[in-house]
């Protein structure tokens, strides 16, 4: 199996067993484990499905968190068992936090839980695929308090228009965006393949991660080649290792240089095209 940037810290994924459409055991999570160990992943932060909405609600946040303590006891516990029997594996050590999905504009984060790695970020991102026209302010509410949101696979929403504008609103607020590994090699399909590629040629994307679903390999070693391939390795290794590191570390992302595509143009002209539905 290809390796990816050695040392590199995977923080969105859905490796939980049976607490979303993630890994339903937890042979299949250690499964993934494994091909993240293969890729040379350092540490893996595993970030089950959380409606905001639940921060308003105590016994709805008490029995969703009290179900990822219980999925996150046994993750572990299988997590010691193949480290003791696969000595030869070196299994990436596990954090978590949640994918935060904000149907509720002004959450309650207090929860170290819902945060990542227990920090002051946490991965955001919006209902239906769909990014509402004033989302900058909930971006906005979350800096006043304190909080790193950051965008969760922001190329796959539906209805960018031309400019990105909804998204370069929210950078403008404080966001940080994490394209999917997976977006770059076409498995969210052409348009979003082309909204990743116009993100990483703006210099606008902070993080690369998988969103693995415990299904396949993660497409974080393929993605981090192809990048190579373009002449982009600094901005790969900053992407998956340098910036989830300063994250870890309480720090902001180090910018990352425009990754020039071997056509920019048309890139462009291709990504309108989509925009406009003509394409």
């Amino acid at each position: 199996m290809a390796s990816a940037a050695q040392g590199f810290i995977d923080f969105h994924n859905h490796l939980m067993p049976a607490v979303d459409d993630g890994a339903q055991t937890a042979a299949q999570a250690i499964e993934a484990l494994r091909a993240f160990a293969a890729q040379g992943a350092e540490t893996v932060l595993t970030t089950p499905h959380f409606d905001a909405s639940l921060t308003k609600s105590p016994p709805a946040l008490a029995a969703r968190l009290g179900a990822f303590d219980t999925a996150w006891a046994e993750l572990n516990a299988a997590r010691d068992a193949a480290v003791l029997a696969e000595p030869a594996v070196k299994f990436p050590r596990l954090l978590r936090g949640v994918e935060l999905m904000l149907d509720e504009p002004d959450p309650d984060l207090r929860d170290p839980r819902i945060r990542l790695a227990g920090g002051a970020f946490v991965l955001c991102e919006f209902p239906a695929m769909q990014l509402p026209p004033n989302a900058e302010w909930a971006m906005h509410n979350l800096r006043q308090k304190g909080w790193r949101p950051v965008i969760a696979h922001p190329e796959r929403y539906r209805n960018h228009d031309t400019r990105l504008s909804v998204l370069s609103r929210c950078r403008a607020a404080g966001a940080l965006l994490q394209v999917n590994a997976g977006s770059l090699l076409g498995q969210h399909g052409d348009r979003a393949q082309l909204v990743a590629f116009a993100l990483l040629q703006s210099g606008w994307v902070d993080y690369l991660s998988s969103d693995h679903h415990a299904r396949g390999t993660p497409s974080t070693a393929r993605a981090v080649e192809l990048l190579e391939k373009r002449g982009a390795a600094a901005q790969a290794t900053r992407l998956t290792v340098e910036n989830p590191a300063r994250m870890l570390a309480g720090q902001g992302p180090l910018p990352v240089a425009p990754v020039e595509a071997r056509a920019a143009r048309s890139i462009w002209e291709r990504l309108l095209r989509k925009v406009a539905g003509s394409d």
